[in-house]
C-alpha cells in the first residue's frame, strides 16, 4: 500500500492501521527532524510511501475509502489494475531477517547493481539458519551481509556471522 502523508505528520498510516487491529509492517529507520522548532529523533519509513498490510481486500477497502492519503500500490506493466501482493512466506522471511538484524541496510529497486551481488551462500546456524541467497559485495565492507529481497519492492542487507556462511 501507499501512505501519502508527510514524514512529519503526527500519525502515519502504519499507526492508524495498527490501531484498527490490522497486521502492518514497513521498514523503519531513525531520523533527526526539526518539528515545531525543536530537533527530535523519530522513527520514519525507509521508503516514505511503502506499507505492507496482511489483510484481505474486502477488509481494507472501507479503510482506504475513509482515508484520502492511503492508496493501494498497483503492479507496473499490468493491464488490469491489480493491487501488488507479496506471498506470506516471502514477507515473513523478510520481516524476520530485518527484525533480527541490528543494522539492516535497505535498498530501493534499482539501487543494487549486478556487481554488488556476491557469492551464493547457505546459512547454517545462528538466527538466520536455513536462509539462502547472495552476499552483498561492496569494496571496503568488513562485515558479511546477506541480501534478502522482495523482488521489485525492496531489498535489505542483513549482517551474518562468517562462521555460519557456507558457499554454494
Amino acid at each position: 500500500m501507499r501512505d501519502l502523508k508527510r514524514r512529519t505528520a503526527n500519525t502515519l498510516a502504519i499507526h492508524d492501521l495498527a490501531n484498527a487491529g490490522m497486521e502492518v509492517f514497513t521498514p523503519m529507520t531513525q531520523m533527526v527532524m526539526k518539528i515545531g522548532g525543536q530537533l527530535q529523533r523519530r522513527d520514519v519509513p525507509v521508503i516514505q510511501d511503502l506499507l505492507f498490510v496482511h489483510e484481505t481486500k474486502e477488509k481494507l477497502d472501507p479503510v482506504v475509502a475513509l482515508s484520502p492519503t492511503l492508496q493501494y500500490r498497483f503492479q507496473r506493466g499490468k493491464t488490469i489494475n491489480e493491487p501488488t501482493t507479496v506471498r506470506d512466506e516471502e514477507m515473513n522471511r523478510f520481516i524476520f531477517a530485518v527484525r533480527n538484524s541490528e543494522t539492516p541496510i535497505y535498498y530501493k529497486p534499482g539501487e543494487l547493481t549486478e556487481s554488488m551481488y556476491g557469492k551464493s551462500v547457505h546459512i547454517h546456524g545462528g538466527r538466520l539458519d536455513g536462509y539462502q541467497g547472495r552476499l552483498l559485495s561492496v569494496k571496503g565492507m568488513r562485515k558479511r551481509r546477506l541480501i534478502v529481497e522482495l523482488p521489485g519492492l525492496l531489498a535489505a542487507a542483513v549482517e551474518v556471522e562468517p562462521d555460519f556462511i557456507h558457499v554454494v
